[in-house]
């Protein structure tokens, strides 16, 4: 008997450090990931700082920063950033996650270059 009540707490315990897969909506494909819209995502070279977003203003009307809900929580891989205007905005391995505007949903990126990579897993 305390060996399966052990095994359950075992099993409690994993379950409970078990991180997302992703946040809620964003899917991956082949190694990348995709915004809820169905876009590719990207970072941003010039984010040096670990959860701190340079791009505001025209650069996020450019490059639309992956908002995160109220209430969302960092988990594993998966943080929330507090951008410079107050709204909140997932990253990834602590780089802020975007989306580029001209990318068409569930189409090949348009926006890769040496400043914006693709997010790979």
């Amino acid at each position: 008997m305390r060996t399966i009540a052990g095994l359950g707490i075992v099993a409690m315990l994993a379950l409970g450090g078990a991180a997302w897969a992703t946040p809620p909506g964003v899917a991956e494909k082949q190694g990348s990931f995709l915004s809820p819209e169905g876009k590719p995502l990207y970072t941003f070279g010039n984010d040096r700082t670990a959860g701190k977003s340079a791009c505001n203003g025209q650069c996020a009307a450019a490059w639309p920063p992956l908002a995160a809900a109220p209430g969302a929580a960092d988990d594993g891989d998966w943080t929330v950033v507090t951008r410079d205007d107050g709204s909140k905005q997932w990253a990834y391995k602590g780089k802020p996650l975007y989306t580029y505007r001209a990318d068409a949903p569930n189409q090949a990126p348009t926006g890769v270059g040496p400043a914006w990579p693709l997010v790979v897993k």
